[in-house]
């Protein structure tokens, strides 16, 4: 199993940018996929999710309505809409998987990260 994160990079204040999460070693849409962040000096937190099968989306307060999960299950890619990106959006980004179509049953695999930076 791999989950490969890309599309990270530099982006205004306003801007926007798409991350992909390429999946490797199982079927996406049968899981809950989520993304997480880490910022400078901050603890690494739950930003969205898209459970397996029915495609129920969470999304944290702080990215409501600027922030889209979508899935491709053709490439088997998962992917994260960022827009308008305020600098506190600055932090390494991480897609993960989860052991089961929910939430609830936890993680088991984790990306390597793909560093989203907001500056002007």
């Amino acid at each position: 199993v791999q989950l490969q994160a890309s599309g990270g990079g530099l982006a205004q204040p306003g801007g926007c940018l798409r991350l992909s999460c390429a999946a490797s070693g199982f079927t996406l849409d049968r899981f809950a996929i989520g993304w997480f962040r880490q910022a400078p000096g901050k603890e690494r937190e739950a930003v969205s999710c898209i459970s397996g099968n029915i495609n129920r989306t969470y999304y944290t307060d702080s990215v409501k309505d600027r922030f889209t999960i979508s899935r491709d299950n053709a490439k088997n890619t998962l992917y994260r809409q960022l827009n308008n990106l305020k600098p506190e959006d600055t932090a390494v980004y991480y897609c993960t998987k989860y052991v089961g179509s929910s939430r609830s049953f936890g993680m088991d695999y984790w990306g390597k990260g793909t560093l989203v930076t907001v500056s002007s």
